[in-house]
């Protein structure tokens, strides 16, 4: 569990324009620190360097560096486009999020700047011969980093932006977030089991109309410490908040003030996060594999693809029993429901069921995979059965060959009519 101005900071610097400032400032700090070298090294050095021949470099290094982020910059604009047209728009931020693809902008950006405010000092002639020694070695430096640099990049567009690249970025962010929940089914609170609300509560509502993208759970407990409440949380992250739905509720008699700072806790947005939502991720895998099974696509393998990634993530669920939150809670003011199973195998596998109902391979996965997730414990079995009778009876009510339906009914173990 992470607090809000935690969660915010990790936001923060998962932008581009972040990590390409950093590498900015450090760049011009190393052209700068140059000039500090007039008094740290030594006279009657036995190199000697040209104001020339390090302006040389630096022209074309500056030329060079600034075409190559133009050019890196369309092939990452064009990257996007592909997988919003191929995967889902969904998927885009785990592309935007992308670190080699940060660094690699943030490597050029900043080496043309290096450049840059080098001629810009060998101008005003503030280097002298030692000084313009240092800039050299700097120089060296930063065309050894644009070398490997770049031969990363070359190496990470052959798979940037693909679909499998795509899938597979959602699925690490589904899992992550699932097995984050799994270890802290209540994020730090009070299991709320039964849904039944005591006497005397209030709502607390939303300060906007969006999505609950963060949960902090502890800034809930602490204001609810401070004023002596109760706060029952109705909306986990991923729900969709409004003025007749409630973020939480509360005990009566919280000034305005109270409710403020306990609607803080609360980070509301106008699109979901991938986070402290698993469901967002298995809602994502789920539409990519709608995508492509559209008539548009005709693309039966990424389906099928997709049916394995959900086995996966889900199998870090314990197979018997719901996940137990830690005895010893954190936010002891704080009750928040956990999240369930039924949940989690309609984000993911309806859309697959209903999109795929014509096609007797994706049928065929589907229960495969059902059949494996019904192996691991009584709740898994329960929920999968149910999703592959349904699968069945969508499969059923298409499929126009006898032998098709014939192949399902023997996987699920039904005798044919």
């Amino acid at each position: 569990m992470i607090s809000k101005w935690q969660w915010l900071l990790a936001q923060l610097t998962r932008m581009l324009w972040v990590r390409a400032a950093l590498f900015a400032l450090l760049a011009v700090f190393a052209a700068l620190l140059a000039t500090a070298a007039e008094r740290a090294m030594p006279e009657g050095l036995p190199v000697s360097i040209g104001a020339d021949s390090v302006e040389t470099i630096l022209n074309i290094l500056a030329s060079s560096m600034l075409t190559v982020t133009t050019f890196s910059l369309t092939v990452m604009v064009s990257a996007y486009a592909a997988a919003t047209s191929s995967v889902t728009p969904r998927a885009i931020r785990l592309l935007m999020q992308d670190t080699t693809t940060q660094n690699v902008l943030g490597t050029f950006i900043g080496s043309f700047l290096f450049s840059l405010v080098g001629i810009i000092a060998l101008s005003t002639e503030a280097y002298g011969e030692r000084g313009r020694v240092v800039l050299f070695a700097f120089t060296l430096l930063v065309i050894l980093i644009i070398v490997i640099t770049m031969l990363r990049w070359i190496d990470h567009l052959s798979l940037f932006g693909r679909v499998g690249d795509t899938t597979d970025r959602v699925e690490q962010a589904a899992l992550k977030a699932l097995q984050d929940r799994v270890d802290d089914p209540c994020i730090g609170g009070h299991p709320w089991l039964d849904g039944q609300l005591p006497d005397g509560l209030i709502p607390l509502y939303a300060a906007s109309i969006g999505y609950v993208q963060h949960l902090d759970a502890s800034e809930l407990s602490s204001c609810a410490q401070e004023h002596g409440l109760q706060v029952y949380v109705s909306s986990l992250p991923g729900s969709f908040v409004h003025e007749a739905r409630p973020l939480a509720w509360i005990t009566a008699g919280a000034d305005d003030a109270c409710m403020d700072d306990l609607r803080a806790a609360f980070t509301v947005g106008k699109e979901r996060s991938f986070d402290q939502d698993p469901r967002f991720g298995l809602a994502v895998l789920a539409e990519i594999a709608s995508r492509a099974l559209s008539p548009s696509m005709n693309d039966p393998g990424t389906a099928i693809d997709v049916i394995g990634r959900a086995v996966r993530i889900l199998s870090c669920w314990p197979g018997n029993a719901q996940p137990q939150p830690s005895e010893e809670t954190c936010c002891p003011q704080v009750w928040i429901p956990a999240l369930r199973l039924e949940d989690l195998f309609e984000d993911i596998f309806t859309p697959i069921a209903r999109d795929g109902a014509a096609l007797v391979e994706v049928q065929v996965r589907l229960q495969k995979a059902l059949q494996a997730l019904a192996e691991r414990g009584e709740q898994f079995r329960t929920i999968a059965e149910q999703h592959a009778e349904v699968a069945f009876r969508r499969a059923e009510a298409v499929l126009v060959l006898e032998d098709d339906v014939a192949l399902l009914h023997e996987l699920i173990g039904k005798p044919q009519a």
